[in-house]
C-alpha cells in the first residue's frame, strides 16, 4: 500500500514537473544559470528544478559503439513545497528503458540504482538525499542505462555549478 501511494505521488510529480521538463532548457521560466546547471521555477503548481544536459554520450550495442537517435537527455533534481524540501533526482534518457533493468548513477565511484518507467528513471526517496550529497561533492555523474532495443548508454554530466543550482532551486520552492 505504501509503495502504491509512493508510486502514485512520484507519478504525479513527474507528470507535473517533467511534462515540460524535457524542454526545460528552452523554457521561458529559467531563473538562473549556475555553470553547467540551469534552474527553473513554476508557480502553478509551485515547483523548482535544476537540470543539466550531458557533456558526453556513448551508445554501444554488442560491445560496439553505435549511432542512435535519442530524444532530450537530461539529469534533473526537482523540489516541491509538499515534499518537505527534499530534492527528487530523475533522469530522462531520451529513449524507452528496458523495464527489466535499472539505470545506474555513478558519482566518483559511488553507485546508485534508479527505477525505470518508459523513458524516465528516478531514485527512491531514501536514496535521493545520498545521491544529492555525493553530487555536491563530486565533479562528474555518469548515468548508465539500457534501452528496450538493447542499446547500452552512458551519459556523463558535469557537476560544476550543481551545489549553487540546488541551493537556488530549493530556496525558490520553500
Amino acid at each position: 500500500m505504501i509503495k502504491a501511494k509512493l508510486f502514485g505521488f512520484l507519478s504525479l510529480v513527474f507528470a507535473l514537473a517533467f511534462g515540460q521538463g524535457a524542454l526545460a532548457q528552452d523554457s521561458t521560466n529559467q531563473v538562473a544559470v549556475k555553470s553547467d546547471w540551469s534552474v527553473f521555477a513554476d508557480s502553478d503548481p509551485k515547483q523548482c528544478w535544476g537540470v543539466s544536459q550531458p557533456l558526453k554520450t556513448v551508445n554501444t550495442k554488442d560491445g560496439k559503439a553505435v549511432t542512435v537517435r535519442r530524444g532530450d537527455i537530461r539529469l534533473f533534481v526537482t523540489f516541491t513545497p509538499g515534499n518537505g524540501g527534499a530534492g527528487v533526482v530523475s533522469f530522462a534518457g531520451g529513449y524507452t528503458f528496458d523495464d527489466k533493468t535499472k539505470v545506474v548513477v555513478d558519482v566518483e565511484g559511488k553507485t546508485f540504482d534508479m527505477a525505470v518507467e518508459n523513458d524516465w528513471a528516478w531514485a527512491s526517496p531514501e536514496v535521493d538525499a545520498v545521491i544529492l550529497t555525493a553530487m555536491k561533492k563530486g565533479a562528474l555523474a555518469i548515468v548508465t542505462g539500457l534501452s528496450n532495443k538493447g542499446t547500452s548508454t552512458q551519459d556523463t554530466f558535469s557537476l560544476k555549478g550543481f551545489t549553487a543550482a540546488m541551493e537556488e532551486a530549493e530556496a525558490r520552492c520553500k
